[in-house]
């Protein structure tokens, strides 16, 4: 069972990650638009932090995940539906 603020931190990836791609499909047919540039970088950024502390506090989201042990957490770790 996952506690409420790793819950809610999942809640804020996801918010991040829409935010991501929707500027990314944007920026696909508007890609000199200096605010939607600085917007996405701003939203990546935000992302690549939260990630970064979910991942330390909980562990690997993904096979992409930033990995920091000796031991491979993401297969060991509790699965979503767990």
């Amino acid at each position: 069972q996952m506690s409420r603020e790793q819950q809610l931190m999942l809640l804020d990836i996801q918010g991040l990650e829409f935010a991501a791609y929707d500027l990314a499909l944007y920026l696909d047919t508007h890609p000199n638009d200096p605010v939607a540039l600085y917007r996405h970088k701003s939203v990546t950024d935000q992302l690549r932090k939260l990630r970064y502390i979910y991942e330390a506090q909980y562990g690997i989201m993904s096979v992409m995940g930033n990995e920091t042990g000796d031991v491979w957490r993401y297969a060991n770790g509790p699965w979503p539906w767990d």
